[in-house]
């Protein structure tokens, strides 16, 4: 199964309302109105938020948060 949705949120960082498509497949498709998948989407403003975004593939939006790396990234030495 496969199905494609347009998703409208506001970025948690910045407030500034963001527009994406996204394409999802696989066996989760079928859990009915109990599917919810998540995608990463960084802010198109440039504010440097990447929002995790929670929706149903029918195309409603369950929730959007700042998406929070398990584990910085190590600082490069400078000498």
């Amino acid at each position: 199964m496969e199905v494609q949705v347009s998703l409208d949120f506001a970025c948690c960082g910045c407030g500034q309302s963001v527009s994406v498509t996204v394409q999802c497949s696989g066996e989760g498709l079928s859990g009915g109105s109990r599917a919810v998948a998540r995608v990463q989407v960084p802010c198109p403003c440039g504010c440097g938020t990447v929002n995790l975004l929670e929706f149903t593939p029918s195309g409603t939006v369950c929730g959007v948060l700042p998406y929070r790396m398990p584990w910085p990234l190590p600082q490069p030495s400078v000498n």
